[in-house]
């Protein structure tokens, strides 16, 4: 009896070509498993394709729902941004695709995983690190690692040579990944970091010039740092993302040209279009500056940064990771209210804060004195802050006669 191998498939050209790949060199059943993350494609077509390419069962989940609520939301209270611009839109779905590949795979009775990353990237580490955070008796198949194939153009000729059907072509080379948070361009004249993306790369969002010559404002409202309304409206995870990805997209939002540096080394560039998940992280940071004190805000900071290469760098299921998400977690309690962005060709700017939990205080912060704050406290403060400084300076004074 063949052993079971569960793919992650998605129908793209390296998932399409694996299947077959995999039952002419392992004799084996290939379970195809499509992870919805809100990628937007025709399921039913990649079904079909699935079993027209050889696998013996498709099996998908719907975890668009789950990956907003349990990856992406989390990122966005951590203000998660990978060395500056990278809001993690692929960084943050693979575990979860993962984490069902895994669960389908001891449903099924399988003994291996697949995936079709290549041995150069960051998806290989994210996928292969969660298969051993969670069972780690599966073994895992890597083709790209096994086969002769060196390039998208071999990939293209395999397609070809088995009557393979794929969308991509010579003339179409990019590499794409969407889901509900993002999409992403790599390859083609990307290749070159001195090429300016072509028009025809960039795929959802508006360009500046398109764009509305009116701005348009969008209120967002969050509690405990979660973000729960559009504009006065309560909605759900993926309705509020979806929202703010069409206001956003419109307005040009969420566009960003990146050199960024994978985890095994090597210098990559792409560009992605991150257009709703802009919104919110802008958003979100404004309220934490209304609601935290200055010393939560500033240590969090810190945090952030780290969350982030620990997300990049797929080390999602790991206790330092959950450590941090506890602390994250805690720290946006008080985080409450609706910030208000206003969208103007690519442009976001803040025009409204409001918080029921916040720290400002006219009173205080106000030029008007008032009796909230007696100036005369800060010379006490401040000599007792400029102590060392002065007992440094007069140790020089001393050292100089």
């Amino acid at each position: 009896m063949p052993e079971k191998v569960v793919l992650a498939y998605s129908g793209g050209l390296d998932t399409s070509i694996i299947i077959p790949w995999l039952k002419q060199n392992y004799d084996c059943e290939v379970i195809a498993f499509v992870a919805d993350v809100g990628q937007g494609d025709d399921l039913d077509a990649v079904i079909t394709k699935a079993y027209a390419t050889g696998a013996s069962k498709v099996i998908v989940e719907d975890l668009r729902q789950e990956f907003l609520t349990d990856y992406v939301f989390p990122a966005i209270q951590a203000g998660a941004v990978y060395e500056h611009k990278y809001l993690l839109g692929t960084s943050l779905a693979r575990p979860i695709i993962a984490k069902y590949q895994v669960e389908v795979a001891l449903r099924e009775g399988a003994t291996a995983v697949a995936h079709g990353c290549t041995g150069k990237g960051n998806d290989q580490v994210r996928f292969e690190h969660a298969y051993q955070a969670l069972a780690p008796e599966l073994k895992v198949i890597v083709p790209w690692r096994e086969w002769s194939l060196q390039s998208r153009e071999d990939c293209l000729d395999y397609a070809e040579r088995h009557g393979i059907a794929v969308e991509q072509s010579r003339q179409k080379i990019h590499s794409r990944d969407r889901n509900l948070l993002h999409v992403s361009h790599e390859g083609g004249e990307l290749e070159d970091p001195n090429n300016a993306p072509l028009p025809t790369t960039w795929t959802w969002t508006k360009s500046p010039q398109d764009a509305p010559n009116a701005v348009e404002n969008v209120t967002i409202e969050f509690k405990r740092g979660l973000p729960v309304a559009v504009n006065g409206v309560t909605l759900d995870a993926v309705a509020t993302v979806t929202v703010l990805n069409e206001i956003g997209a419109r307005n040009a939002i969420g566009r960003i040209d990146l050199v960024e540096n994978r985890f095994v080394g090597i210098k990559s560039r792409g560009c992605y279009e991150t257009p709703g998940g802009t919104l919110l992280l802008t958003a979100h940071r404004e309220l934490e500056a209304l609601c935290l004190d200055r010393d939560l805000m500033h240590f969090k900071q810190h945090i952030g940064l780290k969350y982030a290469e620990i997300v990049y760098f797929g080390l999602w299921f790991t206790s330092l990771r959950e450590s941090l998400q506890a602390f994250v977690t805690s720290a946006q309690g008080d985080v409450n209210g609706t910030v208000t962005l206003a969208l103007y060709k690519g442009n976001v700017e803040v025009v409204g804060r409001k918080s029921e939990t916040s720290l400002y205080r006219p009173d205080v912060a106000s030029f008007t004195m008032g009796a909230s704050y007696n100036q005369k406290d800060a010379e006490g403060f401040i000599r007792i802050l400029g102590l060392p400084a002065r007992s440094r300076a007069l140790l020089q004074t001393e050292t100089v006669k």
